[in-house]
């Protein structure tokens, strides 16, 4: 399976280990979910996170108290730590003296220059990186006027802004995104973005909705970036567990051809000639694949007259009829098994692949 290459270039910035941008693989992100003032929710949500592929995990710092879960986490995980911070730049230096890997906070809404030049000499002095998170319910009412409503151009000009800030104190370690709940928008909006400065961008359809509605919208928003060029880092925003986001991601990734090693399913949508279970055994090879790390296409067909041929673009793959199943490879049948053992055949198999 070809790796695609083509990105937009830019800047590259490091978040406690992880490249962003600049030619790096993309990076996959969430958010914790669990009220800062449980502890042990926070920790084991960081644990699932981690153990799911996240590789950098944010939490919401609304609060001195909440310092505290900073270093309690950078204990329990190695996963580099982002603290969403609001307007508040003493929490923003508490969390970088904390041993925060990246702050995101827009500097235009922290108050005095002072206020921000405190933030950035604090960032400087310990290698942290902010990211500027602009969506559409934060955009300054100056730019709401001038453009009449939160329109891509109002976002992208509302982080250009905020970016400018950052690059008048000589700060230019900086992440970019420009969310919006409107798909549309939200594409046309980094794209704009992408064409006006070299910074990496973080990707996301904010408010994308339940497991179902924002993996689709956040597929058409993120994939559509992604097959531009265009993201260095992404988040599927789902109202729904953290771990289901990280599975969303690998998964866009993986249409795409942007992540290694990871192994990709074709499935039949079945007919009437399907003599098999296809639909509960295309999801459990989907779900056991998820443990598999090779740069593999599996299919998984219903007919064994049809089906090798045409999935012969598979690397390996079942096709199953009464009773009885094939192994194929690239569309050759290397094998006749039982029904019950063909899932457990298929395995044996991608182990020796």
């Amino acid at each position: 399976m070809e790796f695609v290459k083509t990105r937009r270039d830019c800047r590259q910035v490091d978040v406690g280990g992880i490249k962003i941008g600049g030619g790096a693989p993309i990076v996959i992100q969430s958010m914790l979910n669990v009220l800062s003032s449980d502890v042990e929710g926070n920790v084991a949500q960081a644990k699932a996170l981690e153990a799911a592929g996240c590789q950098i995990i944010r939490i919401a710092v609304s609060s001195m108290e909440d310092i505290e879960l900073i270093h309690v986490l950078k204990e329990a995980v190695k996963t580099p730590l982002v603290a969403d911070i609001h307007f508040d730049y003493r929490i923003a230096l508490a969390s970088i003296e904390a041993g925060i890997d990246k702050v995101r906070i827009n500097p235009g809404h922290i108050g005095a220059r002072e206020n921000v030049e405190k933030v950035v000499d604090a960032c400087k002095a310990k290698g942290v990186p902010i990211r500027i998170g602009v969506n559409s319910g934060s955009v300054e009412k100056e730019l709401l006027e001038k453009y009449d409503g939160p329109t891509p151009e109002a976002m992208a000009e509302s982080a250009l802004n905020h970016a400018k800030i950052l690059e008048s104190c000589d700060f230019y370690d900086t992440v970019i995104s420009i969310k919006s709940s409107d798909v549309r928008n939200t594409i046309n909006a980094y794209r704009i973005v992408a064409k006006e400065c070299d910074y990496p961008l973080h990707l996301g359809v904010t408010e994308a909705g339940t497991a179902y509605n924002g993996l689709i919208k956040s597929s058409i928003g993120i994939g559509s970036l992604l097959a531009d060029g265009i993201g260095d880092t992404i988040r599927v925003s789902l109202t729904a567990d953290p771990v289901e986001e990280i599975k969303a991601a690998h998964d866009i990734l993986m249409c795409l051809d942007l992540i290694e090693n990871e192994a990709q399913l074709i499935s039949c949508p079945t007919c009437g000639r399907t003599q098999i279970d296809l639909i509960a055994i295309a999801n459990e090879v989907e779900e056991r694949l998820r443990a598999v790390h090779k740069p593999i296409r599996v299919a998984v067909m219903g007919c064994p007259v049809n089906g090798p041929g045409e999935a012969k673009n598979a690397d390996i793959g079942i096709a199953g009829g009464k009773g009885c199943g094939l192994i194929f490879k690239k569309g050759e049948i290397i094998k006749k098994v039982p029904e019950e053992q063909l899932i457990d055949e298929l395995f044996a198999e991608i182990e020796r692949l």
